[in-house]
């Protein structure tokens, strides 16, 4: 698992319920393993945003991409991204029995959930 830089970002992981921080830390991996193996990514920036945990490329070549789970929906968590673009229209015509969808916005996936890395790993390097 890659170290955290970031204490904000480690705190926030420590702050996660038990049941909820492995599904979340095993997203964040796969976004570290997609964006590597992604050409012209290079280096993630991991920090706070909106207080989740959030992920863009050093070099700008893509857009934010964040992960959260909330109090009020505690059997589910979510990836996040840029509700200004078509990027989860996109993942719903490509993918449309992968995922669960939240408007234009987020993949959300419940706590039961097999994460289908490799079309979510589409999405995080198409973001």
């Amino acid at each position: 698992m890659k170290p955290f830089a970031n204490s904000e970002v480690a705190a926030k992981f420590s702050a996660y319920p038990s049941q909820v921080r492995p599904k979340l830390l095993a997203l964040r991996e796969l976004v570290f393993q997609a964006a590597a193996t992604a050409e012209g990514v290079g280096e993630i920036e991991e920090s706070l945003k909106w207080g989740e945990p959030a992920y863009i490329p050093r070099n700008k070549s893509g857009s934010t991409v964040r992960i959260d789970w909330k109090k009020k929906d505690p059997n589910h968590y979510a990836m996040y991204f840029n509700c200004q673009t078509n990027l989860v229209e996109t993942f719903r015509t490509l993918f449309p029995n992968d995922f669960k969808f939240e408007g234009n916005r987020a993949l959300v996936f419940s706590l039961e959930d097999k994460i289908p890395k490799d079309s979510l790993a589409m999405c995080v390097v198409a973001s």
